[in-house]
């Protein structure tokens, strides 16, 4: 399966990054954990495989080169983070 990396999909990304990170810390950590396994397994299903496969992608692109920034690379990465300080912000604004 091909997935193809876009400014939509890495939003999105982040969107659930920002929506399960309470829940993966409610049930995984918080402060009276010692940060276990169960943690660093969960934080890397839900927030990193995602935000790999939706933001980064699994495929190179052939237009950039060694000595090029990529740029389509460094606007979804902003979409994301950009996504998920809005669902977060708007979380706190509802109170949930």
């Amino acid at each position: 399966m091909n997935i193809r990396p876009t400014l939509l999909t890495a939003a999105m990304a982040g969107i659930v990054a920002a929506v399960a990170w309470p829940f993966v810390w409610a049930k995984f950590g918080g402060p009276a954990a010692a940060g276990g396994f169960e943690l660093i397994v969960a934080t890397l299903l839900v927030i990193a495989l995602p935000a790999h496969a939706f933001v980064v992608g699994f495929v190179r692109t052939q237009e950039s080169s060694a000595h090029t920034v990529d740029t389509a690379l460094l606007k979804r990465i902003g979409a994301w983070l950009a996504a998920a300080a809005a669902t977060t912000a708007l979380r706190a604004a509802v109170g949930i």
